[in-house]
């Protein structure tokens, strides 16, 4: 199998290609490197009749063989990872290293799921009356991934929508459709025809998908202004909805932190993946304190990273995935250099003509600046400083979104009150960007709706369905 050429989608347990295409742009060049189908209004309809068609047998199939499958699939995508790798860092731009760990949690989630079972509740109190309680699958399941987590987020849909028995027509992002197109390719023969297909296509593909009438569910993922728009389409005929959205997620540093310990992490929780994560940190608070030692420690970290091609040996931080995302962080930059914030930047990129970008620090902006509301999406981060308790919690609270957040302390017990008070659906402990297929993961507010993850986020693909049975 080349994954260097020959991308197909799948429809119907076919690899079928398109009249029109999208081009597919290397971010560490700026240079198109491949082409994908666009997929036509009829090929939508052909891929949403094969998934209601499939979905009347696999419903009924066995839920040990539908977890058979997933565990198969799991198994290919492990066997491939390698290749896979390759081309996820030519098409998102995450160096090799980052690639292979998100081919390794993709096959984790596939694996866990296939280990979850939907439960059976039962109620008999003796009164004549025995209640069973099933979860029955939605149906065929619209699936929309984003472009910074291209694998991992599309297995997410993938794995609890198909182990609970419903079928699926997922799209990946138009910037990064490859990997998953591949991937479809290489599952062609381990699900039944129509069970999962795989679709891509250009910005006017995804609201033809919400809209369909031939879906039960939507779930998608991106940002939060794409999915107020996803909820109004939805809201058409009440399609079921899991939406995860966008966060601006807080970080608050007590002054009892072993700096030299927690710099590095802290300085990762923000700028992994060039910080295009939906959890990383994007306002970081520190007590008065440490404030200005932290400060250095994550400067001297952020000289000492190569930001560079991901496919080249020692890269630490790639580009961003894109140009529109590259102008928009750009622009908040501009903005905050000619609102006079400081700035604390490290080396430039390469001259490619990539969307690199330095990992920037904010040394204090004002709490209502740009930079400290928006949330770049992009290696900027404001760091701000504070002096008590209750302020810095009130101050993380102030906002829209409720995503993620984390606490730094050696007091433990502090730390857990502290988190306790924060709005967000995760927390994390003197740790960062941990999440587990066994654990549900929500955003608050206008973070999400609904529950990826966990039994939860099986659940999420499927209704109850009380049955009463005279004694």
């Amino acid at each position: 199998m080349n994954f260097d050429t020959g991308y197909s989608m799948l429809i119907d347990g076919a690899l079928v290609g398109s009249e029109a295409a999208i081009e597919v742009i290397n971010p560490a060049t700026g240079e198109v490197f491949a082409s994908a189908p666009d997929c036509s209004e009829a090929q939508l309809d052909a891929a949403v009749a094969a998934a209601n068609r499939a979905f009347k047998s696999w419903r009924n199939v066995p839920v040990a063989e539908r977890q058979a499958c997933l565990l198969k699939a799991a198994d290919i995508l492990a066997a491939n990872a390698e290749q896979l790798a390759r081309l996820f860092t030519r098409e998102q731009g995450r160096p090799t290293d980052g690639a292979r760990s998100e081919i390794g949690i993709a096959v984790a989630w596939l694996r866990a799921y296939a280990a979850m079972t939907p439960p059976v509740h039962v109620i008999d109190k003796g009164d004549g009356q025995r209640i069973e309680t099933h979860y029955v699958p939605l149906g065929a399941v619209c699936a929309i991934s984003p472009w910074n987590f291209p694998v991992n987020l599309s297995i997410w849909k993938v794995a609890p929508a198909l182990a609970a028995g419903n079928t699926m027509v997922l799209k990946p992002s138009p910037f990064t459709p490859l990997c998953m197109l591949k991937i479809g390719e290489l599952l062609k023969d381990v699900f039944p025809a129509g069970v999962l297909n795989i679709i891509s296509g250009g910005d006017a593909l995804g609201p033809l998908m919400t809209a369909h009438p031939g879906f039960a569910k939507i779930s998608f993922t991106g940002s939060t202004a794409t999915g107020k728009r996803v909820m109004e389409s939805a809201a058409k005929d009440l399609k079921r909805l899991t939406l995860e959205l966008g966060g601006n997620d807080a970080a608050i540093v007590l002054p009892d932190v072993d700096l030299d310990e927690v710099a590095q992490k802290i300085f990762f929780g923000a700028f992994f993946n060039s910080a295009q994560i939906c959890v990383a940190t994007k306002r970081l608070y520190v007590h008065n304190d440490i404030y200005d030692a932290l400060r250095d420690r994550l400067a001297a970290i952020a000289q000492a990273v190569k930001l560079g091609d991901g496919s080249e040996q020692g890269t630490v931080l790639g580009p961003l995935q894109n140009r529109r995302q590259f102008e928009r962080v750009t622009a908040l930059i501009a903005d905050a250099r000619a609102d006079g914030l400081t700035l604390v930047e490290g080396p430039a990129g390469p001259d490619t003509g990539g969307y690199f970008i330095p990992v920037t620090i904010v040394d204090n902006p004002p709490e209502d600046s740009p930079v400290v509301q928006e949330g770049a999406f992009g290696p900027v981060l404001p760091m701000m400083r504070f002096d008590e308790v209750d302020e810095v919690v009130d101050r993380a609270n102030a906002s829209d979104y409720g995503l993620a957040g984390a606490v730094w302390s050696k007091d433990i017990d502090q730390a857990v009150a502290i988190a306790r008070r924060l709005e967000t659906g995760t927390v994390w402990i003197n740790q960062n960007l941990m999440l587990r297929p066994d654990t549900p993961f929500a955003g608050h507010k206008q973070s999400g709706f609904g529950i990826e993850n966990g039994l939860e986020g099986m659940l999420e693909y499927m209704a109850p369905q009380s049955i009463y049975i005279p004694a």
